[in-house]
């Protein structure tokens, strides 16, 4: 999958920062936006290391969407059974599975989500 098409790819690792941050930049200004997703810590720590400039563009926050299926789990774990994810674990899908299933819990946080109690 993912690493065959690393292995492949005529692109550097300083490139792909690069072009990364100048996507970025186009729609977000640097350090409004934290980094998102699922299990994410793993993410800022690569970046951290091999990808400084990158790392630095975003807020220093993160928005984990797994501590929120923590919390559902422990306090309302039926809300976790409501949601269920492909697994195809492609870049895309996985950021289209995040984004869902952030959308899934916050139909449930009432005021909190953005929508009346």
């Amino acid at each position: 999958g993912l690493w065959d098409k690393v292995v492949a790819s005529q692109i550097s690792l300083a490139q792909a920062e690069a072009l990364t941050v100048a996507f970025l930049s186009e729609w977000v200004p640097a350090g409004k936006s934290p980094i998102c997703g699922n299990s994410i810590c793993q993410d800022r720590r690569f970046l951290v290391r091999l990808m400084p400039c990158l790392e630095r563009y975003f807020h220093y926050r993160n928005l984990d969407v797994s501590t929120l299926k923590e919390l559902a789990r422990r306090w309302s774990p039926e809300l976790v059974d409501g949601f269920s994810k492909a697994g195809s674990h492609t870049a895309m899908a996985d950021i289209r599975e995040s984004v869902n299933e952030l959308a899934h819990y916050r139909r449930f946080m009432g005021r909190l989500g953005g929508h009346a109690a």
